[in-house]
């Protein structure tokens, strides 16, 4: 049992420091961080970046040092994103420390000292009053009337009750005994009028004594700590689709290159230049370019996110959140507005819908509700946002009556409270003497269900009737119904004369009606969700309040129709996840569920194959949304652990703003496709020209120099324009792609391959048409040069869509994909037309009929690759 001596004088600062020293400090850990030189270090092990790095050395040993310098620079940019994206963890942990109060009041040596609530310790014994933090996690041993939002830690938005009568402490029910029961788990299955208090909740109301009992690492704050800590990270889709494309590309290069090599060393080519045309082909051959291609894409596509209130941190999350299939959102604040508002209330017989209807006649069941409640006022404010504090429910109940604060100033201070009974758990009651000018009045409110058996009369039409056992019936039914409707509903009572200052107070009461407040769903949500069900995404609601509630939101929001979508925090403990995996798929809710089991949650649905969003603002979500492959914080709710968890925050709460992202998400996808395809059939075109030349015993095409030019010419700018294509229609009327799905999906592999041999060969057959008409060697390089730069500039605009031809599609509604062509063209004829540029690249100018073969072979690509999507369309 507590010992009597500490709950006088609290703990002496001798048996303080004694348990500081075996117990530990109240603050939060975390594992030791590696040093910033080994984080940077740490980006270059990936394949694709080891690629790079070779690109760099052979551009170098060839004397290429512009390209040589590019590849570095983009190898550099890559680390530097990734270093900073590795501090997001530490960050997380940063944020959770600032969520413990800096300071505390505490009883140590029978006096009320101040300190920093780092150095409490268990046995502790705080004095908390409305607007504290609870510093640590225990229990309150003296209370009147406290409410502790705990939205932070579970997520619902009503205050808890916390009476120090709930039940008795023994010392068996110490933490260290606690074992793998979470508290939060106890305080949902128990009753709500618990004496327990966690780290980082918030008392809005009353005041009392709290003793601590569990701290630091050990609190609950401590434990969603360390299960951010304990999550790794995943590699995006794309990340682990263009790891594999790397190396796939790699191997096949090196091997055509060395094929192309070897074969014009043994045909008597001179050793030194096919080993320069070697390593210019796989330098030309592999896209180097290709990484930093989609970070720029990524990164514009940020930039358009943000001007939508998107901020997205992490850029493959973009690309991820593209692919989602299963959005996990968090209900309070996220799908709801995260303010308690009255909806209905019972008055005068009947329910009024406050939405659609405006309350009259309601003088004394405003003057109960304001004046029998606790809020905390600052008239010094012009927003009542910012003038009332208090309980939710409370305040609530205040802006049913007023939307200013000059009217609320004026209506408070005319009365005055002469005496209260507080509220507490086996009354379920509240009461109020309120002087207003001469006359006194007894102000009631509660529980429906008890308020009404202290009535004798009820208030009907301004008209004090007999209070019936039917008409008690009926007001019973119509509280039973806003139940049922997912409604916290409180009653409201008063009289005037006998009032007695003791528990006869609240006896012969005059009945006046009920209340019924909700956390209403947002407007837009409502709109969201629609459009996620249209793109082929899962909305699922996850949520630590009742499941009536739950089921009522998610009804009004068309996520779910059924008390059968909807599953427990109970449910899910007592079922395996291997069970819990073949139940998310026709789950739409989750209600009172704890940190840990959207851990389970989210990890059901990823193994069942779907790409995971999170949504969330609570502390509670961060561990989930770490968890996800993507993660979305609330930007003005939010916590900043949850914020530094997430991958993507909304920065204006917003649900909505997800569909612009996953729609941004698709678009970049897209694109990405787009440059892949234009990239690798470029290549493969390069590499086809001069192994069939090689193959057939003719003289190398391109020189070396020459490959090079054609690398620098056509791959970046015209790729990048890709990057910003605008979608094609119907982008979010698609389902989204599988989980699995290769980036070569949907015939990719085939166009790629088709038009890479068109211009290939076509390039070839331009340079065997000049030497059949006895052109120099330069010359027919040069047709073949300009044949391989224009057939690529051609086939840029084919790769704008997927079904539809060149001649089907609008040129010109990308601004900076012509911008590019127009710089690609001008740099190529400048190495035609320069002189100094021409013995630098070994080109001559070419006369019109050389120039209309170029045009011919050029066109032809494009005819014949019209023709067949024409074909294949039919």
């Amino acid at each position: 049992m507590i010992q009597e001596k500490e709950l006088t004088s609290g703990l002496s600062t001798k048996e303080a420091e004694k348990r500081m020293k075996n117990f530990g400090l109240n603050e939060l850990k975390h594992n030791n961080k590696a040093s910033a030189l080994k984080i940077f270090l740490s980006q270059f092990n990936d394949f694709i970046v080891w690629v790079l790095i070779a690109s760099t050395i052979i551009s170098g040993i060839i004397g290429d040092k512009a390209d040589a310098i590019t590849i570095l620079i983009i190898v550099v940019i890559n680390a530097i994103l990734g270093f900073v994206q590795e501090f997001r963890t530490e960050k997380s942990l940063e944020a959770l420390k600032e969520l413990a109060a800096p300071t505390c009041k505490v009883l140590r040596d029978s006096s009320i000292k101040i300190i920093n609530s780092i150095y409490l310790t268990i046995g502790d014994i705080v004095i908390l009053e409305a607007g504290d933090r609870i510093p640590a996690d225990g229990y309150f041993i003296e209370s009147s009337g406290i409410v502790v939002d705990e939205s932070l830690l579970t997520g619902e938005s009503v205050g808890v009750n916390k009476d120090s009568n709930a039940y008795k402490i023994s010392s068996k029910q110490s933490k260290s005994e606690s074992g793998s029961n979470s508290k939060i788990e106890k305080l949902k299955k128990e009753s709500r009028n618990s004496n327990e208090g966690f780290m980082g909740t918030t008392v809005v109301k009353g005041k009392g004594l709290f003793k601590i009992d569990c701290i630091g690492m050990d609190t609950e704050m401590g434990k969603i700590a360390d299960l951010i800590q304990n999550i790794e990270e995943e590699k995006s889709p794309l990340n682990k689709r263009l790891d594999s494309l790397g190396k796939i590309l790699v191997i096949i290069c090196v091997i055509i290159c060395a094929i192309v090599t070897i074969m014009g060393i043994i045909r008597g080519h001179d050793i030194t230049e096919m080993f320069l045309l070697g390593v210019s082909l796989a330098v030309a051959a592999i896209p180097e370019g290709l990484a930093a291609i989609v970070t720029v894409s990524l990164a514009l596509g940020v930039s358009r996110m943000l001007k939508k209130n998107a901020l997205v941190r992490k850029l493959p999350a973009v690309e991820t959140l593209g692919c989602t299939s299963v959005i996990c959102s968090d209900k309070t604040g996220t799908l709801t507005q995260n303010k308690m508002t009255v909806k209905e209330v019972y008055i005068n017989g009947r329910i009024h819908e406050l939405d659609k209807e405006k309350l009259t006649d309601c003088g004394k069941l405003m003057k109960t509700l304001v004046y029998c409640n606790d809020c905390n006022y600052d008239f010094t404010k012009n927003k009542m946002s910012e003038a009332l504090h208090g309980d939710p429910t409370e305040t609530a109940l205040i802006n049913m009556f007023f939307n200013e604060v000059k009217p609320l100033e004026l209506f408070v201070n005319n009365a005055n409270r002469v005496f209260d009974i507080p509220f507490d758990s086996t009354r379920k009651m509240m009461s109020v003497i309120v002087k207003e000018g001469n006359k006194e009045t007894c102000y009631v409110k509660g529980a429906p269900e008890r308020l009404i058996e202290k009535c004798d009369f009820i208030l009907e039409n301004n008209k004090v009737k007999p209070l019936t056992y039917q008409k008690k019936k009926q007001v019973i039914d119509f509280v039973t119904a806003m139940s049922s409707r997912a409604l916290r509903c409180i009653a409201a009572a008063y009289k005037e004369d006998n009032l007695t200052k003791g528990e006869r107070l609240e006896q012969n009461l005059i009945f006046i009606g009920v209340a019924g407040s909700i956390d209403p769903p947002r407007e837009e949500a409502r709109d969201a969700v629609l459009k996620c069900k249209l793109a082929g995404i899962k909305p699922v609601m996850i949520t630590g309040d009742h499941q009536n509630t739950a089921l009522a939101i998610a009804k009004s929001l068309n996520i779910c129709n059924t008390a059968e979508q909807v599953m427990t925090g109970e449910e899910i403990e007592e079922i395996s996840d291997l069970e819990l995996e073949g139940r998310v798929k026709k789950v739409r809710v989750f209600a009172r569920v704890s940190p840990n089991h959207k851990l389970r949650i989210v990890r059901a649905f990823k193994k069942k194959g779907n790409i995971v969003a999170m949504t969330g603002d609570g502390v509670n979500d961060a561990p989930a949304i770490k968890e996800s492959d993507i993660g979305i914080a609330m930007g003005i709710s939010g916590t900043d652990v949850t914020k530094e968890a997430s991958s993507m925050i909304l920065m204006d709460d917003n649900f909505s703003t997800i569909v612009a992202a996953v729609e941004e998400g698709r678009i970049i996808y897209d694109n990405i496709r787009k440059f892949i395809r234009y990239l690798l059939s470029c290549n493969l075109g390069e590499v086809l020209t001069m192994f069939l030349a090689t193959l057939f015993y003719l003289p190398n095409p391109l020189s070396p120099i020459q490959i090079l030019l054609v690398n620098l010419a056509t791959d970046g700018l015209p790729a990048i324009a890709l990057g910003v294509d605008p979608p094609e229609q119907d982008i979010m009327r698609q389902p989204p792609r599988e989980k699995k799905e290769s980036i070569f999906a949907r015939g990719l592999v085939e166009k790629i391959l088709i038009r890479g041999s068109l211009i290939g060969l076509c390039t070839l057959l331009s340079f065997m048409v000049g030497r059949y008409y006895k052109m120099n060697l330069e010359t027919c390089r040069t047709l073949a040069l300009c044949t391989l730069v224009m057939s690529q500039l051609i086939h840029v605009f084919e790769c704008r869509s997927e079904r539809h031809s060149i001649f089907q599609i609008k040129l010109f509604t990308n601004p900076y994909l012509v911008g590019a062509v127009a710089i690609s063209v001008t740099l190529m004829c400048s190495v035609l037309y320069v002189p100094f540029l021409q013995d630098i690249f070994h080109t001559v100018p070419l006369s019109l009929s050389q120039w209309l073969i170029v045009i011919f072979f050029s066109g032809i690509i494009a005819l014949i690759n019209s023709v067949y999507l024409l074909i294949k369309t039919k």
